[in-house]
């Protein structure tokens, strides 16, 4: 009788017609025995400040059929991880809620049904776990949001549908590859799934040089498109001239940017905006861009309630504006921007601003509330 070929673990145990390959008991102790029978991971237990965030110990998870081990190698922290701290983040949050939503890892173990995934293979999360096509977004699948309504991924093991992983691209270190799940993925849904793809003679505007935004301009300029990239740090815009910005503005010194904005396209505005502040720049983005041209919707920097909202109903129909809001991606998604990455591996490099040891954890938050970062700031967990 043909069997299926069975892989637990790092170890292929193959049994075909006429042939048995078998592994020594040693080899299948050691390799049982490498997993913990605990691991450490971070808790929001009081949302509200970072005391609340908390180092404790649990049992590493037992995998379920459709599941797989991952030991995660490194976490990069997002904004919405502040808001999720703090406590003001809006939509629902899990209980003592482990948190962050970016992580690459190892897998260590599969479950008995996993066929896709085998130990040893370099992989990160989606960010919601189970959107696997950007059609197919419904409450339950918003409820799997990683670092949110499900627990995240500031962890050293965690079990993930198999679903959810895909591979990372084999030139990325650990602490690069963990920055890709929310930020780049948010970028490049934002650029390519957006009411038109992105080319070569596109002209881009992009608010700061955080995660998204620097993914945003690595993206833009690894398409041939003009990227204005605005910062309130002229130390800040000089980091993202060198990689490809064509034009930079400091909003503080420039606070009528978008008339500028304007001068530096002829008075056509620019093709799109990546908004990431919120209400408090809308009014301004909306000015710089071109009659029927879009402003992707991604963040909130500004706040949340503390502006005014402009109005976009007229501008929608006199400019023919287009608005979409962007939350990060699916799957599939995910696999179509790592082939960017490989296609392009100098242009589209993460940029990691720093790397904090797991124990410190705190600080890195600290760290990133403190917007002195170009790029990402990630958590180191395991080496």
């Amino acid at each position: 009788m043909k069997m299926k070929s069975i892989t637990p673990g790092p170890i292929s145990t193959r049994i075909f017609t006429g042939e048995i390959l078998t592994l020594s008991i040693s080899t299948l102790l050691t390799d049982t025995m490498s997993i913990p029978s605990t691991a450490r991971h971070y808790s929001v237990q009081k949302a509200g400040s970072l005391d609340g965030l908390k180092l404790v110990e649990a049992p590493v998870p037992k995998l379920k059929s459709t599941e797989v081990l991952v030991k995660v190698k490194a976490v990069s922290l997002q904004y919405r991880d502040l808001l999720v701290v703090n406590g003001y983040y809006p939509p629902p949050i899990a209980e003592n809620v482990v948190p962050c939503s970016d992580m690459a890892g190892e897998v260590v173990a599969v479950g008995e049904d996993v066929t896709k995934w085998k130990a040893g293979d370099r992989v990160a999360n989606n960010f919601f776990l189970d959107l696997i096509y950007p059609d197919g977004m419904t409450p339950a699948v918003s409820s799997s949001a990683a670092g949110g309504a499900a627990h995240g991924v500031l962890t050293e093991y965690r079990a993930f549908p198999a679903h959810a992983l895909v591979e990372i691209p084999g030139h990325l270190s650990w602490e690069e590859a963990a920055t890709l799940p929310c930020a780049a993925l948010t970028a490049y849904n934002a650029l390519v799934y957006g009411y038109e793809r992105i080319k070569a003679g596109d002209t881009v505007l992009i608010q700061g040089t955080g995660g998204v935004s620097i993914f945003a301009l690595q993206f833009a300029v690894a398409s041939g498109a003009t990227a204005i990239v605005l910062s309130s740090s002229d130390e800040k815009l000089a980091a993202v001239t060198k990689l490809g910005a064509k034009h930079v503005l400091n909003y503080k010194t420039t606070p009528d940017w978008e008339q500028d904005v304007l001068k530096l396209t002829g008075g056509r505005g620019v093709d799109r905006v990546i908004e990431v502040v919120g209400n408090a720049t809308l009014a301004k983005s909306i000015a710089a861009v071109r009659m029927g041209g879009s402003i992707d919707i991604i963040g909130l920097l500004g706040g949340v309630g503390n502006v005014t909202p402009p109005d976009i109903i007229g501008p929608s129909l006199w400019k023919q504006l287009k608005f979409r809001g962007i939350y990060v991606g699916a799957v599939s998604q995910f696999e179509d921007m790592n082939r960017v990455f490989v296609a392009n591996p100098e242009t589209t490099r993460p940029i990691v601003d720093k790397v904090f040891a797991f124990d410190d954890a705190n600080d890195a938050f600290s760290y990133l509330n403190s917007q002195k970062h170009v790029g990402k700031v990630v958590i180191r967990v395991n080496q």
